[in-house]
């Protein structure tokens, strides 16, 4: 089925006219690149927060509890809030390229502080609460690149694609974001090989001890090779932005006419290129417009849609994937998590291949739902005696709906739906909301799931909050139908007529 729509999709693009598909697509593949090197920066955690966690478990200065290691775990997010919050600011001072090229040097060096948080000061492999607050700097900083790349990735994709191709081309950022977690997944498991996750006990109401059977390669060493790893992307991705184009829209807010007539003249053709000009400029006029010039509802909007999109939980599986199914009784989660990346990946690919046939809202809806029917069936699991495997598809029926939904229908919309005068400061706002519920969903997931009451015990928490994912689930479901205009079909430069009207 997933190969039919392909076929097909790929079919329609291939002949449409007047578009330099070769150019484009080489652009649009390294603009996702940054998509790529999102996602393994958000999901290299999974494979390294439980080494992490035995290796400052050994600290001999501070008690490294349960809160800690959920603050330690999310620290990124704080980086992704600030990047966010300031990528619309970046992204119109500096442009949309060199604003990517600082979030790849942001990546490079993320990645080797990760790996090494000692450098220069402090004794390698002892663990101090000293050397804990330079980890997570080194962590907020590939964060604060994640943040810009999430933004700006999205923005410049939808800048620089033809209206009729703009949904696809941009939902492959999503793709990218899954692919570089699948491919996250499967270094993590490499760099493990034979060894194992190190044993971790109980023996407070938030405290916790290594058993001394546990692999120490993997608590003092395999945590940083998979930080390290990241590095190679990231190197990768600074050099080839070098060679990509301005957004044509952002030259044109500027006063380069004649570059952005370039650049569109080679993606669309000459005539074609010098009428998205036009039209481009009939919405420029006034530069300066404030945020609010179209209303309230716009920014409402995008900024929920943002909210719910992490609101349902999502990130609390995919970072936590390998603890989640070990507490499900699986024989081995690292192999179950590479399962989960690759059923993420066949779901995104149907959003790719039907966000301009089927449109944004439907996609949305739908997703909602099945996400709510997954979740419920997690939670329902804690309550009855049933076969692991129950769970485990509810799991995966939970973020497959979410891969051809939410994951990145909900990029494609803030990146289309502000009119061209705020959209940078207001795809900012919104994705800055995203990375805020981001951080309050993974930093609060552990605490939540190890809750415990009555005769139920953590089994308490394991079910509540798959529930209330449930829940957010079927509200944003409700939203998405009321409030959330279809944008299929239309040019950037609609969205300014379309929020007057409104």
């Amino acid at each position: 089925m997933i190969y039919d729509i392909a076929k097909q999709s790929v079919d329609y693009y291939l002949n449409i006219p007047n578009v330099n598909k070769l150019y484009l697509f080489s652009i649009v593949a390294v603009a996702v690149l940054g998509g790529l090197l999102f996602g393994y920066d958000t999901a290299v955690i999974s494979g390294a927060e439980k080494g992490l966690q035995a290796f400052f478990l050994g600290a001999k200065d501070f008690i490294y509890s349960d809160t800690i290691h959920g603050i330690t775990s999310s620290s990124a997010l704080l980086g992704c809030i600030i990047g966010s919050a300031v990528s619309g600011f970046v992204a119109s001072r500096f442009g949309r390229k060199p604003s990517l090229i600082f979030a790849g040097i942001l990546f490079l060096v993320s990645a080797l502080g990760s790996y090494y948080p000692e450098f220069f000061f402090f004794t390698y492999g002892e663990p101090s609460v000293e050397l804990l607050v330079a980890f997570n700097i080194y962590r907020v900083i590939g964060g604060v690149g994640v943040g810009l790349a999430s933004a700006i990735c999205p923005m410049y994709i939808a800048e620089i694609a033809p209206s009729r191709m703009r949904g696809e081309l941009v939902s492959w950022n999503q793709f990218a974001i899954i692919f570089g977690q699948l491919v996250v997944y499967f270094v993590n498991f490499m760099i493990l090989g034979e060894h194992t996750n190190p044993i971790i006990e109980k023996v407070g109401e938030t405290l916790y001890s290594v058993h001394p059977s546990s692999d120490m390669w993997t608590i003092h060493t395999g945590w940083r090779y998979m930080f390290g790893s990241e590095a190679i992307v990231a190197a990768i991705f600074t050099i080839l932005v070098c060679f990509v184009p301005e957004s044509p829209r952002y030259l044109a807010l500027i006063g380069k006419d004649n570059k952005a007539l370039v650049i569109l003249s080679r993606i669309n053709g000459r005539k074609v290129a010098t009428e998205i000009l036009d039209a481009i400029k009939s919405t420029v006029e006034v530069k300066t417009e404030k945020l609010f010039s179209f209303g309230i509802m716009v920014i409402f909007v995008g900024v929920m849609l943002s909210v719910f999109q992490q609101a349902v939980g999502i990130n609390a599986v995919l970072y936590y994937a390998p603890r989640i199914f070990d507490s499900m009784g699986m024989g081995n989660p690292m192999v179950q998590t590479v399962i989960m990346g690759i059923v993420n990946i066949a779901f995104t690919l149907v959003a790719v291949f039907t966000v301009e046939r089927l449109g944004r809202k439907p996609l949305l809806i739908w997703g909602s739902l099945g996400m709510a029917i997954g979740a419920i069936g997690v939670a329902l699991s804690n309550i009855y005696s049933v076969s692991p495997l129950l769970p485990v598809i509810s799991i995966m029926v939970y973020s497959a709906s979410f891969m051809f939904s939410w994951g990145p229908i909900c990029w494609v919309l803030i990146s289309e739906i502000f009119p061209n005068t705020i959209r940078s400061a207001a795809v900012a706002i919104a994705v800055a909301f995203q990375w805020i519920f981001n951080f309050i969903v993974s930093s609060t997931f552990v605490p939540l799931y190890n809750m415990s009451m009555g005769d139920m015990g953590d089994k308490f928490g394991h079910c509540f909050v798959y529930a209330m994912y449930s829940a957010i689930c079927i509200i944003a479901a409700i939203f998405v139908y009321k409030l959330v205009p279809e944008t299929k079909g239309k040019s950037l430069e609609d969205m300014t007529k379309l929020w007057k009207k409104r």
